[in-house]
């Protein structure tokens, strides 16, 4: 695609005013556990009953880790890893993440490298392969696979993150349920999940996990869930026999700890970064608003969007790129179809992955959003920046609010700047910082 700068679009776009922004804060409840108590909390969750029991000398366990960016989450995956090591049991990790990573073994060794999860730090093997077992078919007639490495293990450790998912609604969303069945599952399980559309996930989901919990040597699922500032607030041990019935309760303590835009609307949202270690479309739409189906709402209710850049981590897998209404060129530049389509086939969800309109740079992105809103007064339009769905603690916010958050109209909402003109440099990029 040719984006010329200094071409047609900019010369439309050069006479679009963007309104001063000041920088504030949302404040909302901080549950959390420190960094340096994770291993202590998980061998303390570990060593009661019927956990330490399960894990007995020379056992081989599979842990599972994903392609999610989980807080903490080289903590606490190694810290499973010791404490499978200190019952004399020989602990290996499993890529658990369907089709990301390219759908190939390798791809997804170098997404768990990009968190910190490697055998080196990990000190133990990590097993990569997309080899499954078919274990049969589940009640919804779907065929049920599982990670060959994980099936053959004396053990399955279910490390997961617990939390909202991103396009359906149902009693297991993302946790322990879809852990086995999506990212146990591999490409092919995970294409067994989404094959019969969105509408029907949220019933593939637990009806695939119940043959994975009932044929394949799981012992327990350790969820962790995060608070609104991304921070590790709940670590629970769930016992195998007791997964579908406690992570519906657990999913319920974690739409409570959800972040949210105060505000509740804008007219345009700025998103300096999206990718797939913030969410599996980018961003979160529970934040966003930006949701791929129709089986899911919330968020910020926002008539345009534009994501400025793609993360390193995502290796070039954009997928979410299609909820926005306008991307730069250096975000452009940055997607690898090879890394995104495998997602779209599995899922069969495509919008996420349709490629909105293509500007040269940040500061055309942002105002190509404010030229294309319909029925606002474009003299008083209201923009909201984060820095991307999983840290929305500072973000900013245009003048249009300023006078509201100051009379204390949002509660948890407070201004930490004047209003003042957003800075750009001479190609055009966003330089001011969105904590003040």
């Amino acid at each position: 695609m040719k984006i010329v700068n200094g071409g047609t679009v900019s010369k439309l776009l050069a006479g679009v005013k963007i309104p001063k922004m000041f920088h504030a804060k949302q404040i909302f409840p901080r549950e959390s556990i420190n960094p340096s108590d994770i291993p202590a909390k998980i061998f303390a969750e570990l060593s009661h009953e019927p956990f330490i029991s399960k894990i007995k000398p020379g056992m081989n366990i599979a842990i599972t880790a994903g392609s999610r960016g989980v807080a903490n989450v080289a903590i606490i995956t190694k810290a499973i890893a010791d404490f499978v090591k200190s019952r004399n049991a020989v602990p290996f990790i499993v890529p658990s993440m369907g089709s990301h990573g390219g759908a190939t073994a390798q791809g997804q060794l170098e997404v768990l490298e990009g968190y910190g999860i490697t055998p080196a730090s990990m000190g133990c093997e990590i097993r990569s392969s997309m080899d499954v077992v078919n274990l049969g078919l589940s009640d919804t007639g779907q065929n049920v696979y599982v990670d060959r490495n994980a099936y053959e293990s004396d053990g399955i450790i279910v490390s997961c993150r617990l939390k909202p998912h991103n396009a359906f609604r149902g009693k297991y969303e993302s946790g322990p349920c879809k852990m086995l069945a999506v990212g146990l599952g591999k490409q092919k399980g995970a294409e067994q999940v989404h094959g019969a559309g969105m509408g029907h996930i949220a019933e593939n989901i637990p009806s695939i996990a119940r043959v994975i919990i009932d044929k394949a040597p799981v012992l327990f699922a350790l969820p962790c869930i995060e608070n609104a500032y991304d921070e590790t607030c709940r670590l629970e041990a769930i016992d195998a026999k007791d997964i579908m019935t406690r992570e519906p309760e657990l999913l319920r303590f974690a739409f409570s700890q959800m972040p949210k835009i105060i505000a509740g609307e804008c007219d345009v949202l700025i998103v300096d970064e999206t990718g797939k270690n913030y969410s599996g479309t980018g961003v979160d739409p529970n934040i966003t608003g930006t949701f791929s189906t129709e089986y899911a709402t919330g968020g910020v209710k926002v008539q345009r969007t534009c994501f400025l850049r793609l993360s390193d981590e995502s290796h070039g897998n954009a997928l979410g790129v299609g909820l926005a209404s306008v991307i730069t060129k250096r975000f452009y530049d940055a997607i690898d179809p090879e890394m995104m389509y495998p997602n779209c086939i599995t899922s069969t969800v495509l919008a996420s992955a349709r490629i909105p309109c293509v500007v040269s740079t940040d500061k055309e992105a942002v105002q190509m959003c404010i030229r294309t809103c319909t029925g606002i007064d474009k003299n008083h339009v209201r923009i909201i920046r984060i820095p991307n769905s999983l840290h929305i603690g500072h973000i900013m916010m245009s003048e249009s609010y300023y006078d509201s958050v100051m009379a204390g109209k949002f509660g948890g909402l407070t201004a930490e700047s004047q209003p003042e003109e957003l800075m750009f440099d001479d190609n055009g990029s966003l330089v001011t910082p969105i904590i003040g």
